[in-house]
C-alpha cells in the first residue's frame, strides 16, 4: 500500500528513527522540542497525542503558529507536574548535553513516560578525535559547529559513555542506533557514529 504523500516528510535519520520507534495512538512528551518538527511528525506520522516543552520563546511561537501544544518551561527544572507513566513516550533528541542535571532529568523522564527516546551527539566519533590528537585544539564539526566560548553543550559524552551511566543506573536499553548523516552505522559506533539513538526503559 503506498505511502501517503501528503504525510510530512522526513528529512532527517535521527527522527525517521524516533518515528519508528513509537507505536502508533501513542501519548507523547518531547524535552526539548525546539520548533516542533519532530512533534508535528509524530501527529502526523503516528496519530500521537503530543506535547512538548522547549525554553526558547521563539521556538515556542513556531509551535503554536504550527498548532502544537508545547508549554515553556525549563526541563531541568523536572517533571514534577506529571504523575508516574502519565506518557507512551518521554522524548529527549539533542537536549541532553545540554541540561545541568542529565542523571535527574533522565530518570524523571523514565517516572513520567513507561519508554524514553534519547538522542545524543558522539563527542568522541572519529572526525572529532582527530581534530583533538592532530590539531590539539576542542573539535568544530558540521554536527558540533560551535567554538569552546559559545556553545550550548554543558556535557560532552560519547555512545560509550551513555551506555555505561545506563548500566549504571539500572536502565535497560532495548534498542541502540548510531548514526552518521543519513545512515546507520553497525561497526564500531562509537567511533564512527556522529550520532546515537537510543530505546531505554526502567
Amino acid at each position: 500500500m503506498p505511502e501517503n504523500k501528503n504525510k510530512t516528510q522526513i528529512s532527517r535519520l535521527d527522527h525517521k528513527l524516533i518515528v519508528d520507534f513509537v507505536d502508533l495512538n501513542s501519548k507523547v512528551l518531547d524535552l526539548g522540542c525546539g520548533d516542533g518538527t519532530l512533534l508535528s511528525l509524530l501527529i502526523d506520522r503516528k496519530n500521537c497525542h503530543g506535547t512538548g516543552i522547549e525554553i526558547d520563546e521563539k521556538a515556542i511561537y513556531k509551535c503554536v503558529a504550527n498548532g502544537l501544544t508545547v508549554s515553556h518551561g525549563d526541563i531541568d527544572s523536572g517533571l514534577m507536574d506529571f504523575s508516574n507513566k502519565r506518557f507512551d513516550y518521554v522524548i529527549l533528541n539533542e537536549s541532553l548535553q545540554q541540561v545541568l542535571n542529565p542523571r535527574r532529568v533522565i530518570l524523571e523522564a523514565l517516572r513520567v513516560g513507561k519508554k524514553v527516546i534519547v538522542g545524543i551527539p558522539n563527542f568522541c566519533h572519529s572526525r572529532a578525535r582527530f581534530q583533538l590528537f592532530f590539531m590539539g585544539r576542542v573539535p568544530v564539526t558540521k554536527e558540533l559547529p560551535y567554538q569552546w566560548y559559545d556553545t550550548p553543550n554543558l556535557r560532552f559524552l560519547s555512545l560509550k559513555d551513555f551506555r555505561c551511566f545506563c548500566r549504571e543506573n539500572g536502565i535497560t536499553i532495548l534498542k541502540e542506533i548510531g548514526i552518521m548523516g543519513m545512515k546507520k552505522v553497525f561497526f564500531w559506533p562509537n567511533l564512527f557514529s556522529n550520532v546515537g539513538i537510543y530505546l531505554l526503559e526502567k
